[in-house]
């Protein structure tokens, strides 16, 4: 692997697919268009915290990304839910 691949292969990627509109704060989408993806890089992954009680902070060399989840959240998701998670 070249050391532009293995770089490239450290950034952690995100993608967003949403049914409707109303599920968006602030985007730009296509005239038309009724579903909503939004894909970029966080970069490089420099800390993966909670740094509130319900709030994962995920921040890479080139952004963060927040979520809205906490750890009892994780520890009670269906274990056909970690399972999917564990193999994806």
């Amino acid at each position: 692997m070249s050391r532009k691949e293995s770089a490239a292969a450290a950034e952690r990627v995100f993608t967003i697919e949403l049914d409707s509109r109303n599920n968006v704060k602030d985007v730009t989408v296509p005239r038309g268009s009724q579903r909503v993806m939004i894909e970029g890089t966080i970069g490089v992954l420099r800390r993966a915290k909670f740094v509130e009680p319900t709030v994962l902070e995920l921040a890479g060399s080139g952004g963060v990304l927040r979520v809205d989840l906490s750890r009892e959240d994780l520890a009670e998701s269906k274990p056909d839910c970690r399972q999917e998670a564990a193999t994806m």
